[in-house]
């Protein structure tokens, strides 16, 4: 079965973001790159096989702008997690439902999957997250407050840590 993926790059205020999405959902999305084509490569090798459609990818486009801007927005996208694991899966709907602006620990992401002892896991899980902002993993932090990891870097969690507290 052919899996027809479709790609959009677009600048926002603060970088160029992009989104990779299949029939199924969205697959991943981009913090913020310096250059089109930095965005255009994280999202990864499948971006290759896939068509720039920005039509299709225009609202989540607009939506994602907003947030940079420093806007509330919500992010309900159907995704395609088709290459994630179960836990994975588990850990990402999780994270979906922490509130903007707040946010909330490993452990407790860990406690609501009724894993008590997988604090490390789901850290370990976040770090695989490729849809960034849609799966908010940089609201999830240690439970002594710090900021833990993030793949974006941890001076880009507390940039999106302090836009979402602002707005």
């Amino acid at each position: 079965m052919i899996i027809k993926l479709e790609y959009i790059t677009f600048q926002t205020e603060i970088g160029w973001v992009g989104i990779l999405a299949s029939e199924k959902g969205l697959r991943a999305t981009t913090l913020p790159q310096p250059s089109q084509e930095e965005a255009r490569q994280q999202l990864g090798k499948s971006v290759e096989q896939a068509a720039w459609t920005p039509d299709r990818l225009a609202d989540l486009a607009e939506r994602l702008k907003a947030y940079f801007s420093n806007e509330r927005v919500t992010f309900s996208d159907k995704l395609d997690l088709s290459s994630a694991t179960p836990f994975e899966k588990q850990v990402w709907h999780q994270t979906r439902l922490i509130p903007y602006g707040e946010t909330r620990s490993y452990l407790w992401v860990a406690e609501k999957l009724g894993k008590p002892g997988a604090a490390r896991a789901v850290g370990q899980a976040m770090g695989r997250n490729p849809l960034l902002i849609i799966v908010p993993c940089h609201r999830v932090i240690a439970s002594n407050g710090g900021l833990g990891g993030f793949g974006g870097g941890l001076e880009m969690k507390r940039r999106l840590l302090r836009l979402e507290a602002n707005s």
